[in-house]
């Protein structure tokens, strides 16, 4: 009944107001991800390209996991439970290295502590019901993050996780399951290329995002630390160390900065001295006229 008695031009301005604020409610909302876009269909294909291409290298896991001594049950206990395959790698590659299960575990576990840091940053993007984060903190891995990260709004970074980490766990657990079973008909998996799949993939997706030239400094910095450090320490430290070019970059960035400022404020005081040695101009007078 009221809103039948409000006078029509009162009745036409709430009602525009309300339009435009919901209007600028629903911006908002798009901006942050949750209305749905025109298509979704460019991130569910990359996110499948992702968890197909990398899921085939369960092949090579299942494969090297054989032979290190692994029944077949435990090569897939692994790849359900802790489903990180350079952990994974680096465990049954202690193993058949002839290294203890505690050294093989404690390498797996300091290459594994990367996912905590992808779990900080996406824990923002995501921003899940506190319901399912358990569960998505298992698909916490170096694909879904980069495919997360890679996206504009929250609603794609969502569908990007969600797609490439079920994508990957399902595939990856079959083929795990299909190397163990099939390791000596397929052989040397080096032959086939399958343990290359995943780093390839990773490299390509990390690419693109190396805009600026303090991104491209870490990353080679990074990649020099790694390698570098290699020989002389255990499984997935260099991995964590590699992150010190982070700071490295950074500090040297905040130095260039700093000498640049201060090269630019001493041109300043440079010129403002010129300036007032010179004086102020006098003014034309009007009045005075040309002899």
């Amino acid at each position: 009944m009221a809103e039948q008695t409000t006078p029509t031009g009162t009745d036409d301005g709430t009602n525009g107001g309300s339009r435009a604020g919901d209007g600028g409610a629903e911006g908002a909302h798009a901006r942050d991800g949750g209305a749905p876009s025109r298509s979704d269909a460019p991130v569910v294909r990359d996110a499948l390209g992702v968890g197909v291409a990398v899921g085939l290298s369960g092949f090579a896991f299942g494969v090297t996991s054989a032979g290190s001594g692994l029944t077949v049950l435990q090569s897939c206990l692994l790849s359900l439970l802790v489903f990180t395959g350079a952990s994974q790698f680096a465990f049954v590659g202690a193993l058949a290295g002839g290294g203890s299960p505690f050294t093989a575990a404690a390498g797996a576990f300091f290459l594994g502590v990367r996912n905590a840091f992808y779990g900080l940053r996406l824990s923002q993007l995501l921003a899940l019901p506190r319901a399912v984060r358990p569960l998505a903190a298992h698909w916490v891995i170096d694909e879904t993050a980069a495919v997360s990260l890679a996206q504009p709004t929250r609603r794609a970074a969502r569908i990007g996780f969600t797609v490439t980490g079920l994508s990957l766990y399902v595939l990856w657990n079959i083929t795990t399951l299909l190397g163990a079973l099939g390791a000596e008909a397929i052989g040397d998996t080096d032959v086939w290329g399958l343990d290359a799949a995943g780093p390839a993939v990773f490299l390509a997706l990390l690419a693109p995002m190396l805009r600026t030239a303090a991104d491209r400094s870490v990353a080679a910095l990074a990649v020099l630390l790694g390698l570098g450090l290699l020989p002389f320490l255990p499984a997935g430290a260099p991995v964590l160390l590699s992150a010190l070019a982070v700071p490295i970059v950074l500090y040297v960035e905040g130095r260039k900065r700093r000498a640049r400022r201060k090269h630019e404020e001493g041109r300043a005081i440079e010129e403002g001295r010129a300036i007032h040695e010179e004086g102020p101009e006098e003014p034309d007078d009007p009045r005075r006229e040309d002899p």
